[in-house]
């Protein structure tokens, strides 16, 4: 197989972007990296969107054929795909690109995730994203996506001692990364207090818990890692992928305190690029609530289980510190349009590795890390970057 690099990457603002409509916020983001990796239309072999529900949230199925058509390369009749894996549907996306190129099938390929998530109220929103769940034997008794995630964390409570306080340093950390992102949706510090007082969704999960609804696109451009020079001088190179799933109901689940997804999909990623958890100077985790972050940092082995709460509360995951977690500000300050979110983090560990994130650039950056997550875990897709090469 070919060894793939990232030549181009593109992102809008996250938000509620009520002046733009689905398919302009995949043109833009597209063009973005297009333009980034120097590359025109015609060099294009492939399209791949990831997008977890457009037809609940615009009424708009097919779309990669429409991004396709409205970025103005329907006339070259190319094969364009939209992958859906709930939250990990961008992640995925991502993979599928990867090993489109890496198997020689396509030499250049176009990747991009979006959604549109405020056009709908609240309530239908939240029951869009709850869809992710077990339908049949957990939303239809009334849990919610926040109730089983508050289900999680109150167990990983008792089970390993983690405070609310800790939980809250997961939300301080991300919108004091956030801060700096000119993208993010929400671009101010909050206090420890602030996420303390906050009102109470599904205890203890508070309203500075969890993500917000967004709209908002990212693309990529991958090609074959000897071609990359040509079109970048700051080619990045996906150094492997690991994907994993697990049962969808909670119920199901070996211990809810651990997404065993994640650790197959980490392991495994990990022994692609022959690198271990030590070496990642940065990740992107899937923090769609608090106690989703706490549960990444322990499941991918940055730390032992039970100890990630305390490791944010020591500060032990701020920027340029042991492991540079949620640079971009996570799902809950930078914004959870959930199809972009996968290829939202590969833009921001790109963007790091290329040296180009500015104040919260993290300082020598070699390997960055990637992960997104489906449902309450049931997918889990890993990715490992590597600059300067």
């Amino acid at each position: 197989m070919r060894e793939v690099a990232v030549i181009g990457i593109g992102e809008t603002k996250f938000g509620e972007l009520w002046d733009k409509s689905f398919r302009e916020i995949g043109i833009e983001a597209g063009l973005r990296a297009i333009n980034d990796a120097g590359i025109k239309g015609v060099d294009i072999d492939a399209l791949y969107i990831g997008n977890m529900s457009s037809g609940r949230f615009i009424d708009q199925e097919h779309i990669a054929p429409l991004v396709a058509d409205y970025v103005g390369l329907a006339k070259q009749n190319l094969p364009a795909t939209r992958i859906e894996a709930a939250g990990a549907s961008g992640g995925l996306a991502l993979s599928q690109a990867y090993m489109a190129v890496a198997s020689e099938v396509h030499d250049i390929v176009v990747v991009g995730g979006a959604e549109k998530m405020t056009d709908v109220d609240e309530t239908r929103a939240q029951e869009i994203l709850a869809s992710a769940a077990d339908q049949e034997w957990e939303s239809v008794f009334g849990a919610t996506f926040a109730g089983l995630h508050a289900m999680i964390a109150k167990r990983h409570m008792h089970e390993y001692g983690t405070t609310r306080e800790q939980l809250a340093a997961m939300s301080v950390q991300n919108h004091r990364n956030g801060a700096l992102n000119p993208n993010a949706q929400y671009r101010r510090e909050i206090s420890l207090e602030a996420v303390l007082k906050a009102p109470v969704v599904a205890e203890p999960l508070g309203l500075f818990d969890c993500a917000p609804l967004s709209d908002g696109a990212a693309a990529l451009v991958l090609c074959p890692l000897k071609e990359a020079k040509k079109h970048t001088e700051k080619p990045v190179r996906i150094a492997s992928c690991g994907q994993a799933g697990d049962y969808m109901a909670l119920h199901d689940r070996r211990d809810i305190c651990t997404m065993d997804a994640t650790v197959v999909a980490g392991k495994k990623a990990f022994k692609y690029a022959s690198v271990t958890p030590k070496d990642i100077n940065l990740a992107e985790v899937h923090d769609n609530y608090s106690i989703s972050g706490i549960l990444a940092i322990e499941d991918l082995g940055f730390f032992e289980k039970g100890k990630g709460g305390p490791a944010l509360e020591e500060g032990r995951t701020a920027l340029n510190s042991q492991i540079s977690i949620n640079t971009s500000g996570g799902l809950k300050a930078r914004g959870q349009p959930v199809g972009a979110v996968g290829v939202a983090q590969a833009v921001e560990v790109v963007r790091q590795l290329r040296g180009e994130a500015d104040k919260r650039q993290v300082k020598d950056a070699c390997y960055g890390l990637t992960h997104n997550v489906g449902g309450t875990g049931a997918s889990v897709i890993v990715h490992i970057f590597e600059g300067g090469v």
